[in-house]
């Protein structure tokens, strides 16, 4: 080990989750986002990987934001689902 180099240590993440059978069993706010989330799909741009993502986000105002996936010719470059909403900009 290094002179100044800190000790490593190990931690436990630990993030529960739930699991639904369907989309009927989702409380309605987050149906509608899996909803909003499926059909920004059909806006996404994914000629190279055929990977089509959206993505759907409720701000703390309660405005929901949608995105998509663009690739980019000088792939593996380009814009990912989750990202798109978080560009989003109020005027």
């Amino acid at each position: 080990m290094y002179e100044n180099q800190a000790k490593m240590r190990e931690e436990k993440f630990i993030c529960p989750y739930q699991v639904y059978d369907s989309m009927e069993e989702l409380p309605r706010q987050d149906a509608e986002l899996m909803r909003l989330a499926h059909e920004a799909t059909k806006n996404s741009y994914a000629p190279y990987s055929k990977f089509y993502v959206g993505a759907a986000v409720r701000l703390a105002n309660g405005e929901i934001v949608t995105g998509n996936n663009i690739e980019n010719a000088a792939y593996p470059s380009g814009l990912c689902a989750g990202d798109s909403p978080l560009c989003h900009q109020e005027d």
